[in-house]
Order: structure tokens, then C-alpha cells, then sequence
């Protein structure tokens, strides 16, 4: 897959790109959502107006829980339901497997893990099949990943996703020491002149959320804030920093 990558082949991005908003995105994520008042919450969520709903698939493999049929069955829902676009966060082993599953409710972007795949011939050509569908590409890190593990993919995807808790379970705190990573990576891709989104996933509240845009986040993952609380609406502002 690498070896067709000359300078008149490389994949520009911003082909798929849409032009970044100054203030950051928000994707609302769904793993806390009870299966028999799903489609009420999805339309609830519509009116507060994420960017995104972020959906948490998980195989019971590459982490403990298993959440296949639920979460296809969510993502189905809302894309039947909602303008809102789907942001897919793959923490699964059988990335080809589970993406392919996916491609067909068109969602915005698709993120798996680096974690879950050491062979970089895969992992391109991962990022080819989802560029010839026109999905936007994203490699996603666990807290203790280092960044360098990415930086060979950065000028052919649209995201890196900073996992700010371990991947897998809702209602975590959020690990202050991924903020550090958060800012090594901005600082990074902004030295290099890469257009890219870096989104942050896993404890972001009220509490937190102003440190984590700080750190150089492009895009705020937050679910049971937002969900639980009286006002979605006002939810999704505190958390995109603008209440």
C-alpha cells in the first residue's frame, strides 16, 4: 500500500476536510444510553445540537465489554433519525471486520486503534478503503501509547483520538497526564504544518472540559454529562467552551 504513495498520488485530506469551526466540536457518546428510551434521547440530543453522536464499539476483546449488536443497532437508529453525523470510535481487533459494517450507514469518520493492529501495510491499507468510500480516517491511542507510534500515519488521516481514560467502560475520571500528550501532539502537528483533528475521549465534564480544549483538543467526546443532565442543550455549550 505504501509503495503507490508517490507525490501525485498522496492523499490530500482536505479533499474530505470540511473547513474547521474556530470553536471546538463536540460528539455526544451514547454508551450510557438505556436500550428502551434510545430513540427519545437521540431526538432529545438532536435539539442540543452536538456536532457529532459518538458511537463506542466494542468486541469483548479488545476490551472486556461487548457491545456489537447494541451500538449497530444505535448508530442504525440515529442515521435513520438524525442530521446529526456519526463520529465511530472501533475499540475491536477485527477492524476490517467491524468498519465494513459501518461504511454502509455513512458515517462522518471512522477510528480504530493502533493498539490493535502492528503490521503499517494494514493499517494503510485500512485508510485506503475507508478514503475510497469518503469517510474520514481516524487513529485513536490509549493513555499510555506514545505518540510517535502515529506519527507515520498523520499526513493520511483526518484525527487522532487521545484517549483520556482506559478504553472500554463509561464514568471514568479523566487521567491528568494525558493532557501532556494532548499538548505534545498539537504542538507537533502544528510545527508540521498537518491539518488534522485531535479529539479527546473519556471524562470530560463540566469540570474538565475547559483544561482538556486548553490542552489543543479539536473535538470534546462527553456522554454522561451531557446525557444526564437537565439541560442538553446548555450541556453541549459548557462542554464546546461556549457558555
Amino acid at each position: 500500500a505504501q509503495e503507490s504513495r508517490g507525490l501525485g498520488d498522496v492523499y490530500k485530506r482536505q479533499t474530505l476536510k470540511c473547513s474547521k469551526n474556530k470553536m471546538t466540536d463536540v460528539a455526544v457518546s451514547i454508551l450510557t444510553v438505556e436500550q428502551e428510551e434510545a430513540t427519545h434521547v437521540f431526538y432529545n440530543l438532536e435539539t442540543a445540537r452536538p456536532e457529532y453522536f459518538h458511537i463506542d464499539v466494542m468486541d469483548g476483546k479488545f476490551v472486556e465489554n461487548n457491545n456489537l449488536e447494541l451500538m449497530k443497532d444505535y448508530a442504525t437508529t440515529i442515521s435513520h433519525i438524525s442530521n446529526i453525523p456519526l463520529d465511530v470510535h472501533l475499540m475491536v481487533e477485527n477492524v476490517e471486520e467491524i468498519m465494513d459494517e459501518y461504511m454502509d450507514l455513512l458515517p462522518d469518520r471512522i477510528t480504530f486503534h493502533i493498539e490493535a493492529i502492528s503490521d503499517s501495510e494494514r493499517i494503510f491499507n485500512i485508510i485506503d478503503e475507508l478514503k475510497s468510500n469518503g469517510i474520514k480516517i481516524g487513529i485513536a491511542i490509549k493513555p499510555n501509547t506514545k505518540i510517535e507510534e502515529i506519527k507515520p500515519y498523520l499526513n493520511y488521516i483526518h484525527q487522532v483520538l487521545v484517549m483520556t481514560v482506559e478504553p472500554g467502560k463509561g464514568g471514568q475520571k479523566l487521567i491528568p497526564e494525558t493532557l501532556e500528550k494532548i499538548k505534545e501532539l498539537r504542538s507537533f502537528v502544528d510545527d508540521n504544518g498537518i491539518d488534522i483533528d485531535i479529539e479527546a475521549d473519556g471524562g470530560i465534564n463540566k469540570e474538565t472540559a475547559e483544561d482538556v480544549r486548553n490542552a489543543g483538543t479539536d473535538v470534546l467526546v462527553s456522554g454522561a454529562f451531557i446525557i444526564n443532565s437537565e439541560n442538553q442543550r446548555e450541556a453541549v455549550e459548557i462542554i464546546r467552551g461556549t457558555k
